[in-house]
């Protein structure tokens, strides 16, 4: 499978919406692709978020990455937290994955970043699989807590 990653832009709106609601659904969401337009046009429209776009040949959107800048204190520099990445079905299993992942790491490399992190769930092996793959490491020191409001 032939494919290209480049950083998205407001333009490439049409072919990230129906990918990131395809995301939210494989999180038990329900289908709502103007939400998810919405969405995404208001991290463009406020510069909240990288989001990196993975095309087939023919221009499709095959996958997606997004990537929320932060900050360490204790590090005193800026990370990345990748939020979300996800690949249409139909190009599972063809490297679009590792190839966002590649390109995210990149990416903030090149923007002076100290590092990445991201969660995924406990029974997501094989994501924990390939993630550990690309030199990921899990967390070991810290807990991490949320809270719903």
């Amino acid at each position: 499978m032939s494919f290209q990653i480049q950083q998205a832009t407001i333009h490439d709106l049409d072919a990230l919406a129906p990918l990131f609601d395809g995301y939210r659904q494989f999180y038990g969401q329900p289908p709502d692709l103007a939400r998810a337009r919405d969405f995404l046009a208001a991290r463009f429209a406020h510069h909240e978020s990288l989001l990196l776009l993975a095309r087939g040949a023919a221009g499709e959107g095959l996958g997606f990455t997004q990537l929320y800048p932060l900050f360490s204190s204790v590090r005193t520099a800026r990370t990345y937290l990748l939020n979300d990445l996800f690949v249409a079905a139909a190009a599972r299993r063809r490297g679009v994955a590792k190839a966002l992942l590649l390109a995210a790491a990149g990416h903030a490399r090149a923007l002076g970043a100290a590092g990445l992190s991201l969660s995924t769930g406990l029974d997501n092996r094989p994501a924990q699989a390939l993630y550990e793959s690309l030199g990921w490491q899990r967390e070991r020191q810290f807990c991490e807590y949320t809270l719903a409001l």
